[in-house]
């Protein structure tokens, strides 16, 4: 499931890029949990919460079978 969430992820990618930010994939737990980082400009963005749970987490949930909520690490 990590790999597949890599491969996601990548293509997220340059969204963040174009906005000064950028995600760093730390672990994929056996529940489903992915573990992001958000750097740059979106590590202290007021809408990271948005980026990660209405962007990242959607497309994760929709295109990687297991995977079940996404969730911010500092």
């Amino acid at each position: 499931m990590f790999d597949q969430v890599h491969e996601v992820i990548g293509k997220l990618r340059p969204f963040l890029l174009r906005d000064g930010g950028d995600v760093e994939l730390v672990d994929v737990d056996e529940d489903g949990i992915v573990l992001l980082r958000l750097k740059g400009a979106c590590g202290n963005c007021p809408s990271s919460a948005i980026t990660l749970k209405a962007g990242i987490e959607r497309a994760l949930v929709a295109e990687v079978p297991g995977v079940r909520e996404v969730e911010q690490i500092f």
